[in-house]
C-alpha cells in the first residue's frame, strides 16, 4: 500500500515539466520599454542650438559623435524631459544613459527628500516644487500649496529630468534656454542651474503670496467674533509647515553643489547666487511660520478673553435677577405672620425694593466693565 502511494506521488511530480535552473521568466511589468506618453520633450543640442533627431538613441549618438570629433571640448548634450514615467520607461533610459539603479528607484517612487547624490560620473538631484493654488475663501478644507518633485540626472553629455506633479512645468525653462543659445551652450550644468533657479523663483512667489495671506488673517484676529475663525488660521499654519518641509531641506544640498566636480568652475558663481536666493526664501518662510504661530496664539488668547467677557456679562445678569428672585421667593412662602403682608403699601414697597436693588447692581457692574 505504501509503495503504490509512493509510486503515484512520483508519477504525479514527474508529470510537471522541469525548468532549467538558468531559465528566468521576467514579469511583463518589468520589461524595459522606451518612454512613450511620459516624454514631454527631448532634444539634442550642439553649440547651444537644437539639432533634429528622430529618437533618444539617435540624439545621444549624434552628440557623442560631435563631442568626440570636437577639438575644443564637449559642448553637445541631450536633454530628455519626462512627466510621471513608469518604472520600465526609466529603466530603459537607465540602460541608455548608464544611470544608477538606486537613483532610478528614487525617480520612479518619488516622495523623496531634496538631495544631491553622485553616482560615478553622473549627478542625481532631487528638487521639491511648490505651487500656490487659487482659492476663493480660506476654509479648514481648502488647499493653498501643492507640492511636487523634479529629479535631475546630470552627466557629461545628457540631462534627464523626471517631474512628478502637474505644477511647475519645465517647458518655459527649455524655451527660455533655446531662445538664448549662449545659455544653452553652457552644457548640462547650465540646464541644471536654470531648473534650480526656476524652482527657487517659484519659492519666492509662493512665499510672497503666503505673506499676503498671513497679513489678511492677522487683520481679522482682533476684528469682530464673526470674522475670526481659528480653523482658517490653523489651516494656514499647516500649509506653512508644508512649505517649510519643501524648502528648508534643499538649502544644504544646494550649498554643496558648487563644490561638485561635475559643475564647471565658471558655473559655480551662478549656483551660489541661487543658493543666496534660497537662503532668503528660507528666512522668509521661517519668519512667516513664526508669525503664523503668533497669530494662532493671539487668536486663541483673544477667543478666551471674549469667552471670559461673555461669562462676566452672564454672571452680572444672573446676579441682578437673583435679588428679585430671592425677595419673591421669601414672600411666596405663605406664612401668616410676615412683615407687610397685610398692609396696603406692602406690595408696591417690595416692587420698589426689587427695582432699586436691580438698578444699583446694574450701575455697579457697568462701572466695573462687566456690562
Amino acid at each position: 500500500m505504501r509503495s503504490s502511494t509512493l509510486f503515484r506521488r512520483i508519477n504525479r511530480h514527474s508529470s510537471v515539466p522541469s525548468r532549467a535552473p538558468h531559465q528566468h521568466v521576467k514579469p511583463a511589468s518589468h520589461v524595459r520599454v522606451p518612454p512613450g506618453d511620459s516624454v514631454v520633450e527631448f532634444g539634442a543640442y550642439v553649440q547651444g542650438r537644437k539639432v533634429p533627431a528622430t529618437g533618444i538613441n539617435e540624439a545621444l549618438d549624434l552628440v557623442r559623435g560631435h563631442n568626440t570629433a570636437s577639438e575644443g571640448g564637449a559642448n553637445a548634450f541631450v536633454w530628455v524631459g519626462l512627466h510621471e514615467p513608469a518604472a520600465p520607461e526609466v529603466e530603459w533610459l537607465a540602460g541608455v544613459f548608464g544611470l544608477h539603479p538606486l537613483a532610478v528607484e528614487d525617480a520612479v517612487k518619488a516622495h523623496q527628500r531634496p538631495k544631491v547624490e553622485r553616482y560615478g560620473d553622473s549627478l542625481f538631484m532631487v528638487l521639491k516644487t511648490i505651487a500656490y493654488l487659487d482659492h476663493g475663501e480660506l476654509t479648514d478644507n481648502s488647499e493653498i500649496i501643492a507640492t511636487g518633485e523634479i529629479m535631475v540626472f546630470l552627466g557629461a553629455d545628457f540631462v534627464v529630468t523626471v517631474r512628478h506633479g502637474r505644477h511647475c512645468p519645465l517647458s518655459c525653462v527649455r524655451e527660455r534656454l533655446e531662445d538664448r543659445p549662449e545659455l544653452m551652450n553652457r552644457g548640462p550644468a547650465g540646464v541644471l542651474h536654470a531648473i534650480a533657479d526656476h524652482v527657487v523663483d517659484q519659492y519666492l512667489q509662493v512665499a510672497d503670496l503666503m505673506q499676503l495671506e498671513l497679513e489678511e488673517v492677522e487683520a481679522t484676529v482682533f476684528a469682530d467674533v464673526s470674522s475670526r475663525d481659528i480653523n482658517r488660521i490653523y489651516q494656514l499654519k499647516r500649509e506653512m509647515l508644508e512649505m517649510k518641509r519643501a524648502v528648508t531641506p534643499l538649502q544644504a544640498p544646494l550649498s554643496a553643489l558648487p563644490q561638485r566636480r561635475v559643475v564647471p568652475s565658471e558655473m559655480r558663481e551662478y549656483f551660489r547666487d541661487v543658493g543666496d536666493h534660497l537662503s532668503r526664501v528660507c528666512e522668509q518662510v521661517d519668519s512667516s511660520n513664526e508669525l503664523c504661530s503668533s497669530i494662532l496664539q493671539a487668536a486663541l488668547a483673544r477667543s478666551n478673553a471674549l469667552a471670559n467677557e461673555d461669562m462676566r456679562k452672564i454672571s452680572s445678569w444672573v446676579a441682578i435677577l437673583a435679588v428679585p428672585t430671592m425677595i419673591a421667593g421669601i414672600y411666596g412662602m405663605n406664612f401668616d405672620f410676615m412683615p407687610e403682608t397685610h398692609t396696603v403699601w406692602g406690595y408696591p414697597a417690595v416692587l420698589a425694593v426689587m427695582a432699586t436693588a436691580c438698578v444699583l447692581l446694574h450701575r455697579g457692574f457697568r462701572r466695573n466693565g462687566w456690562l
